[in-house]
């Protein structure tokens, strides 16, 4: 009966998540507050056990992360680099996309999508309404290559730290499993992004005179500054790489690092403290409560069963759904809590695999289908909600079906290619 109620919970709080008919903060909350008054989460340990409670690593890497993204911000770095672009292309608006796709692209591993699309966004409004050219291909374009670019990496997108942190994964292990395929995938998005945005196209060498008017030198505010923020980066990113050898948690290095370029910055914390996204932590942390009520109950480890004994021995088999199940269902729900809910289940596939390279292929087939899958539709990505909400304030409005239509040929064309690369990679 327990695990009906945890069901039904789950259930009705993922239908409001997915249907954005109440803000998802507010849903994870009184879902989170229902598993626990009822007794279907495990009580204290929510807040103790990593496995059955609240992930800290996770919340305190973005924590980390986020600190260290808006004293970034500060600086101009950003302004800098979508102007660059724009001059560099000259106003052609498939050169423009392509650069800007390319800068997305590149900084979501190491700076999440999510904040990515919050800082690059912006900017491409203001170039495209110089350039007097529709934004939201480029907007649209952005939002998919940075979704493809995170998933190279452990804090590249929030899937990627919730099942590193489940499945003990490195940074480095992600870059090596990851990486390869996230970069062909990337070109053939490049060269498919010429014909699925070909109608929005235009140029008019009246506003081009404009753009490259520009200085992008005076979107630095503080030169100074840059270079020191850029070499704590440079450090924590390091950090990330060595932290399986040194025995340091990517959380804490995060958190280190934070600490330090406040230090360097000179900085006020409260105005960088407002720079963090705080309903993306409490909607984390609501969720994993939320998980834990699955597990406490024996819903997970019902549905996990299930799965081993559907694909039995076929391993193969195993990570085909995986990654194409990942794919459909990350499509239709946001890939957070859609991860968040099957880490556990993959985990017990992962174990009765027969040998570790086996296992592991497991996990970096949901990998690839969870942060792939993010571009299925609309609703699929935290960034993808951020990046239509950036457009309608800017009077781009950005329809559902006008992103998913989009979306999902890049999923289709990014999951096959996914496919090929694990058969060939770890069952051929």
């Amino acid at each position: 009966m327990t695990a009906i109620a945890a069901l039904a919970v789950f259930v009705v709080a993922f239908f409001f998540i997915a249907t954005e008919k109440i803000d998802k903060v507010k849903v994870v909350l009184i879902a989170a507050g229902a598993m626990t008054v009822l007794g279907l989460a495990p009580g204290a340990d929510v807040f103790f056990s990593e496995h059955d409670g609240i992930d800290w690593n996770v919340i305190f890497l973005l924590l980390g992360m986020m600190i260290i993204v808006g004293i970034i911000k500060g600086t101009g770095l950003f302004d800098y680099l979508a102007i660059w672009a724009a001059k560099r292309s000259k106003g052609r608006p498939y050169r423009l996309l392509v650069m800007l796709m390319l800068i997305t692209a590149i900084a979501s591993p190491f700076l999440d999508n999510v904040t990515t699309i919050m800082l690059v966004a912006p900017v491409t409004v203001v170039v495209c309404n110089r350039l007097r050219i529709p934004a939201h291909p480029h907007l649209i374009a952005e939002v998919l290559a940075s979704n493809i670019g995170g998933a190279a990496t452990l804090i590249g997108d929030p899937p990627n730290i919730i099942i590193a942190s489940r499945a003990g994964l490195t940074f480095n292990d992600f870059l090596v499993h990851m990486a390869p395929i996230v970069v062909l995938v990337f070109i053939a998005f490049v060269l498919l992004a010429r014909v699925l945005f070909r109608k929005s196209f235009t140029y008019d060498e009246r506003y081009v005179a404009e753009v490259m008017s520009l200085d992008e030198r005076k979107a630095i505010t503080d030169p100074a500054l840059l270079v020191r923020c850029l070499a704590v980066l440079a450090l924590v990113i390091v950090g990330f790489m060595v932290h399986s050898v040194v025995h340091v948690e990517p959380s804490i290095v995060a958190l280190v690092g934070a600490g330090v370029m406040l230090l360097v910055s000179r900085v006020d914390v409260s105005d960088v403290l407002d720079e963090v996204e705080w309903p993306v932590l409490v909607f984390f942390m609501g969720l994993f409560v939320m998980v834990a009520g699955l597990g406490h109950t024996g819903v997970i480890e019902e549905i996990g069963t299930w799965a081993v004994d559907a694909v039995g021995d076929n391993y193969f088999l195993a990570a085909t759904s995986l990654l194409f199940g990942s794919a459909v269902l990350g499509a239709f729900f946001d890939n957070i809590p859609y991860a968040a809910t099957m880490a556990p289940i993959v985990e017990g596939m992962a174990a009765g695999a027969p040998d570790p390279a086996t296992a592991e292929a497991l996990w970096w087939s949901f990998a690839l289908g969870a942060d792939f899958g993010g571009n299925g539709t609309a609703v699929a990505a935290s960034a993808n909600v951020v990046a239509i909400g950036i457009a309608a304030k800017t009077g781009h409005p950005i329809s559902f079906w006008q992103f998913t239509r989009y979306g999902i040929v890049v999923t289709l064309l990014s999951t096959l290619m996914a496919w090929v690369y694990v058969a060939l990679r770890y069952f051929s």
